[in-house]
């Protein structure tokens, strides 16, 4: 069972998710795949419970404040549930925001050489530094690889590489597909969940557990 402190965290952390959850609504855009999933075999695990019982995924945004606010509260349950609940996380950046997709090309290039949950974390982080802006932040995200030691030359190689871009594509059309309108969008064994309260979201975990 999780301390008082992180109980509190989550509280205040749901609460300010789905406060902030109607300034992140909007399609993306792209092409919609004909044949959507919610989890393929790339996608990519921030966990991987070792008696998995339940998959929790996660439609996000880099630049989105209520993934932000979404970041700890999930990571907490990924803490709390991770004897039994995967977590997945895939990208649905939104074209309101300036450097969202380059942030996720930016994080699957990282991913090309194991480092995507060091990178997603860097993301969020550092959110403040970025986001909200026209500017296009990307030689800042390059930082943030150098500072995670990754081969500097792999990784232009990657964010210069069309299949990098076209692997956030897939999880964007995905999302189009499975009527993602906006981030954070959550589903928890293939079935799409609002929930909207912490209590609501640790009873749907346990009962996908439990099932």
């Amino acid at each position: 069972m999780i301390g008082l402190l992180a109980a509190v965290a989550l509280v205040v952390g749901l609460l300010v998710l789905f406060n902030a959850l109607s300034k992140d609504k909007g399609q993306a855009s792209g092409t919609i795949t004909a044949t959507a999933e919610v989890v393929r075999e790339d996608s990519h695990r921030l966990s991987q419970a070792p008696e998995e019982k339940a998959v929790l995924v996660e439609f996000l945004d880099f630049e989105c404040e209520a993934c932000l606010a979404a970041y700890p509260v999930v990571d907490d349950l990924s803490e709390e549930y991770g004897e039994n609940l995967t977590v997945v996380a895939r990208y649905f950046p939104l074209p309101g925001h300036r450097n969202s997709e380059t942030a996720a090309v930016a994080v699957e290039a990282a991913a090309q050489q194991g480092k995507f949950k060091e990178m997603h974390a860097r993301m969020y982080e550092t959110q403040s530094e970025w986001g909200e802006t026209d500017e296009d932040r990307s030689p800042l995200f390059r930082g943030y690889a150098e500072d995670l030691g990754l081969d500097m030359a792999a990784y232009d190689a990657a964010i210069a590489d069309p299949a990098t871009t076209k692997r956030v594509t897939i999880d964007k059309n995905d999302g189009m597909a499975l009527n993602v309108e906006g981030t954070p969008t959550f589903f928890l064994d293939g079935r799409k969940i609002q929930p909207a309260t912490i209590e609501e979201f640790r009873s749907l975990i346990e009962t996908a557990i439990a099932d």
